[in-house]
């Protein structure tokens, strides 16, 4: 259970500190719970913290470990670039239908910018996933 339960709480964990990082700079909104984009990655903070756990507690020689890691592999790759690039033209998208006459406007629907990360953001979530993985593993195993 421990294999789930620990990159649960980690993706949990940068999913809050991304929430209080937007309060502190005052660009909260309860709709981004749910919402890809922003720093850290909880995505690279989940999958990262399944590698560790899986390392730990299976071995880097386990199947599981080879799974996992190449899963994370392909995550981020994915947020970085994929999903940025969709972020991309959705904020593209957004300007161009906004230039429209305002009896056309209406009719299109405001396209979420916010679906990738940038490589930093990858990478502390990579970080976070290790850090708090590690802290979890330390303090009750």
């Amino acid at each position: 259970m421990h294999l789930f339960i620990i990159p649960l709480f980690v993706m949990i964990l940068a999913q809050a500190i991304k929430l209080a990082q937007e309060a502190y700079h005052g660009t909260f909104a309860w709709s981004h719970i749910n919402n890809y984009g922003g720093m850290p990655s909880s995505h690279a903070a989940f999958a990262t913290s399944l590698v560790v756990v899986l390392a730990y507690f299976e071995g880097v020689d386990s199947p599981a470990f080879a799974v996992a890691l190449i899963l994370l592999i392909v995550i981020m790759r994915d947020a970085t670039g994929y999903r940025w690039q969709l972020g991309i033209h959705g904020s593209i998208l957004n300007r161009l239908i906004k230039e429209l006459p305002d009896d056309r406007e209406y009719r299109f629907p405001v396209l979420s910018d916010r679906l990738g990360h940038t490589p930093l953001e990858v990478a502390v979530g990579g970080i976070v996933g290790i850090a708090a993985s590690l802290a979890i593993i330390s303090i009750y195993f």
